[in-house]
């Protein structure tokens, strides 16, 4: 999903190969310039996404898997995706049917073809349409837009930041802050994060998988956490 600061190479073994030169990360298979909805209400559904170098959609068969383990049905859920890019985490939990939707992106053009897509589906006159009236896409910054919510309050926060970035600690910690007692965290990044790892934020490892570069976890609350809160 992100920004121009993530790597993305198209031939990952040419680049693997290439004599001193650092392997580049193969984070994307599939045609770019689109996405595809894979579950719900717009399920199949192709949805065009920004012309951005870096720019790096969630494959679909980590979304598949993400959303097995969330439930394929969110109902009443409120999300949250900080570092949107594409939109396909946010849009695929209005697909099935999230109470609330909140999109966050920095980058301008991206706000804009975010805003472009919510309209290609509102076009669609769907009966289930008004689930896209509860989605706000809003131009910010992920972490800044994390710690501003109130503490408790999303079901689902999909964390996504660049690779290469110094985001993923302070967006953790702002993320697990809001999350709901028994809710859940995405987050993608470039290594496999441990409970050991998350314990500073009262996290654990809930589900993980690696797909190529990519390393993908559902954290929730660890025990100790949900046990306090009750």
């Amino acid at each position: 999903m992100k920004k121009p600061s993530k790597s993305h190479s198209k031939n990952p073994k040419s680049a693997a190969k290439a004599p001193g030169k650092p392997a580049r990360i193969p984070v994307h298979k599939g045609p770019s310039g689109e996405i595809r909805l894979i579950g719900g209400h717009w399920k199949r559904i192709k949805l065009k996404v920004a012309d951005r170098p870096g720019l790096r959609p969630t494959p679909d068969r980590v979304r598949e898997t993400l959303f097995n383990w969330l439930g394929q049905d969110m109902h009443g859920m409120r999300c949250v995706d900080a570092f949107a890019g594409t939109g396909a985490l946010g849009f695929e939990a209005a697909s099935r049917g999230a109470a609330e939707v909140l999109l966050v992106e920095h980058d301008g053009a991206l706000v804009v073809q975010l805003q472009r897509v919510q309209a290609q589906l509102l076009a669609l006159e769907l009966p289930e349409a008004a689930a896209l009236q509860k989605l706000q896409i809003v131009r910010g910054e992920g972490v800044a837009t994390l710690r501003q919510l109130a503490p408790a309050s999303y079901h689902v926060i999909f964390l996504d930041p660049p690779f290469d970035s110094e985001l993923y600690e302070p967006a953790l910690a702002a993320a697990a802050r809001a999350l709901a007692v028994t809710g859940s965290i995405y987050l993608e990044g470039p290594k496999a994060w441990t409970d050991a790892m998350l314990e500073p934020w009262g996290l654990v490892v809930y589900r993980h998988l690696k797909a190529g570069a990519v390393h993908a976890h559902v954290l929730r609350a660890a025990p100790s956490a949900v046990a306090s809160a009750a």
